[in-house]
């Protein structure tokens, strides 16, 4: 099997992968491929396979297991997407008891306020980029008052986020590592002086397993680094990237407005179709793994095409096809097994009320002619275009 070059594919591949995943995919569930920059590693395409990899032990989330220490584990520490059983097994039940589902519920109120709050401010222009009017703020808004975060450090994070999911070079992902990682320990050691408090990063400090088991100062610092990331960075693309498929496809949008108990399928729908999360992050084999027939050595970095993984027409028939009717259940944007996002119920709840507050605000809501041309987020992790200029 020879070895495919992603940089060949160009600027085209950003813009729509999915082309080119099917082309791999008629080929074969699983390839090595090599980026621009000469890192090699595996790809998963094919949906059973990608499906059962996202679950195997066999392919760890710890790149200890090929002898490899990031950088991000020196300055944030180790998270729950890096570690694995039993370290994520505690990890998780130590959060899993403060974030909970009835806290999530608890944001609807606030949730609701906040999109018609940034609808008002924005309505008498009668045009504006999405990305930074509404689909940023609403979850960026929603995890810095769930931590307990001030409102006037949020364009640092948006700096930070940027350059974390997306960066320019290693220097610049660096430097958004220390930057956010120093931040949080300021911040945590605030929180501890100030005592008992209703926010999550407080309930963090405090939490305490049956065994007494709490989280250690570096383990605060990394769970709160990846709530903030992971809790903000996708849900803006599933907001903007739902508002994009829908304005791209107008029967789908009147069907939507027609019939508002489609919300839920629309939602879904755009999750399958084109969600924020392109690929997962990075897997390493433990030892020789067999998915789909092909063989991947031990010490290997493995990466699951997510988008991939959802337009597989052995599992979704017609997958080019956006449909909010459709059948969506088995679609991996959250992922699959341990590692299955935790916050997946509150990123569900934003989607729902901002789409709904967006279209019942904006009954003529539509894609700005005049606006620039879309630029998309660079890299294979996160999908979505860095603004969307629309008009009403």
């Amino acid at each position: 099997m020879s070895v495919i070059e992603l940089g060949e594919y160009g600027a085209d591949f950003t813009a729509n992968p999915y082309p080119y995943y099917a082309k791999l995919r008629a080929s074969g569930p699983v390839h090595e491929v090599r980026m621009p920059d000469g890192f090699q590693f595996w790809l998963v395409v094919g949906h059973e396979e990608g499906r059962a990899a996202l679950a195997d032990p066999r392919l760890a989330k710890s790149p200890s297991v090929i002898g490899i220490r990031p950088p991000e584990e020196d300055v944030i520490g180790v998270h729950l997407l890096g570690a694995d059983a039993p370290d994520h097994t505690r990890l998780r039940r130590l959060v899993a008891g403060v974030f909970t589902g009835r806290r999530t519920e608890s944001l609807r109120p606030r949730i609701e306020r906040l999109t018609h709050e940034l609808a008002d401010a924005m309505e008498p222009a009668g045009r504006a980029d999405l990305v930074d009017a509404y689909a940023f703020p609403v979850p960026i808004t929603v995890i810095c008052e769930l931590l307990g975060i001030p409102a006037a450090d949020r364009d640092s994070f948006r700096h930070w986020s940027n350059e974390l999911v997306a960066p320019a070079d290693e220097n610049s992902l660096l430097g958004a590592m220390e930057g956010l990682g120093g931040y949080l320990d300021a911040l945590i050691e605030d929180k501890r002086a100030a005592g008992p408090a209703d926010d999550l990063l407080s309930g963090l400090i405090a939490a305490r397993a049956e065994d007494g088991d709490r989280l250690s100062g570096p383990e605060l610092r990394a769970m709160a680094y990846l709530l903030l990331i992971a809790g903000h960075e996708t849900t803006v693309n599933l907001v903007s990237n739902t508002v994009r498929n829908l304005l791209t496809h107008p029967e789908e949008l009147a069907a939507l407005r027609a019939d508002p108990e489609l919300l839920d399928g629309a939602i879904e729908e755009s999750l399958r179709y084109d969600g924020p999360v392109e690929t997962s992050t990075f897997r390493f084999t433990r030892e020789p793994v067999v998915l789909g027939g092909t063989e991947i050595p031990a010490g290997q970095s493995v990466l699951v095409g997510i988008g991939a993984l959802d337009r597989d027409p052995a599992r979704f028939p017609d997958p080019d096809r956006f449909d909010i009717r459709r059948d969506t259940r088995g679609h991996l944007a959250f992922g699959h097994g341990i590692h299955y996002c935790l916050g997946a119920p509150l990123a569900r709840l934003e989607g729902r009320i901002a789409l709904r507050t967006l279209l019942d605000r904006f009954p003529r809501l539509e894609l700005d002619p005049e606006g620039d041309p879309w630029e998309w987020v660079p890299g294979l992790l996160i999908r979505g275009v860095r603004h969307l200029p629309v008009r009403w």
